[in-house]
């Protein structure tokens, strides 16, 4: 998949592998200037990606070769063990979670889990979770608390499903539980934004005491394609939607909504999920072991303070 502000990097990459084609094929001596092209590129691409508008970071936030949650889990933890169902209504397939280890130490990963095919997003609901789903997450997280694990929730997904059965099951019931219940919870809890943090439906595993983003991801009350339909009647305007809403990681930081961004690999976390995954696991065990040096009630107060900071304005 190649996004349009990528063109005239994948253009260049193109010339590249003609030229190397050619040295080969007619033994002539190009090394001068294929290095002059591969450096062209590597200036291209770090041009490229440090001024992306806001819109092109949503794009890249979408990319359907990204990481996604069971990605980043299975990478972190290879003896992850999933765990199903709300004991309610049924097991939501948007909404994975269950226990693992993370160098050594157990820790309990929830997160919204996308599909790459038709096929797999239509089992997964495009990441989008019921109300199931997050009773299935606020019943894991409960069950971490209970034997003193840590929590590590991914956030990617475009919204809670908002169709009429979830509404009739009480959509926005579990999301405010989940919120009320992330709150009070005595175990250390990182959050983090790997792609899509839309709306409530973010917000419903997006609590913890510290919250973090992925250079690439986004997080706003709404996407911009919806804000387009509400405010223009039209999807013409999202680009002018996602500078309004501001919702890139840099804005968030600067809003003091978030705690970090992670950075990602020059091109986007695609490029290199191995170097990718690396980056995130140090971030995580830094974390947790600041996190861990504190009690319960420490969490607690800080976690309470900061959200309550959180839109106040001083004059």
């Amino acid at each position: 998949m190649l996004l349009d502000f990528e063109q005239p990097i994948a253009a260049l990459e193109g010339k590249l592998s003609e030229m190397k084609k050619l040295a080969s094929e007619s033994q002539v001596d190009v090394t001068d200037a294929v290095l002059a092209l591969e450096e062209k590129i590597k200036s291209l691409k770090k041009e490229t990606y440090a001024n992306l508008t806001r819109w092109q970071r949503v794009q890249l936030s979408r990319h359907t070769e990204r990481p996604y949650t069971l990605d980043y889990i299975k990478g972190l933890s290879p003896t992850f063990v999933e765990l199903h169902g709300d004991r309610n209504v049924k097991d939501d397939k948007a909404m994975v979670g269950g226990f693992g280890e993370l160098d050594g130490e157990t820790v309990m990963f929830i997160g919204q889990q996308k599909g790459r095919n038709t096929k797999e997003r239509q089992f997964r609901n495009f990441g989008m979770a019921n109300p199931e789903g997050y009773r299935k997450a606020l019943r894991l997280m409960k069950l971490a608390e209970k034997f003193n694990k840590p929590i590590i929730t991914l956030i990617d997904t475009p919204g809670a499903f908002p169709g009429l059965e979830a509404e009739e099951r009480g959509q926005g019931e579990a999301i405010a539980r989940n919120l009320k219940e992330m709150f009070m919870l005595k175990v250390p809890v990182i959050c983090v934004i790997i792609g899509e943090g839309a709306s409530g439906g973010a917000l419903g595993i997006g609590i913890g005491d510290r919250v973090f983003m992925l250079e690439n991801s986004w997080y706003s009350v709404i996407s911009p394609e919806n804000c387009s339909t509400i405010l223009w009647r039209s999807w013409d305007y999202k680009e002018q939607s996602a500078e309004a809403l501001k919702l890139t990681a840099k804005d968030m930081l600067g809003n003091k909504l978030v705690d970090g961004i992670i950075k990602e690999p020059l091109g986007g976390a695609h490029v290199d999920p191995e170097k990718m995954m690396k980056t995130l696991k140090k971030k995580l065990q830094e974390t947790l072991e600041e996190l861990n040096a504190l009690s319960s009630e420490e969490r607690i107060m800080q976690r309470i303070e900061k959200f309550s900071a959180m839109g106040v304005v001083e004059e």
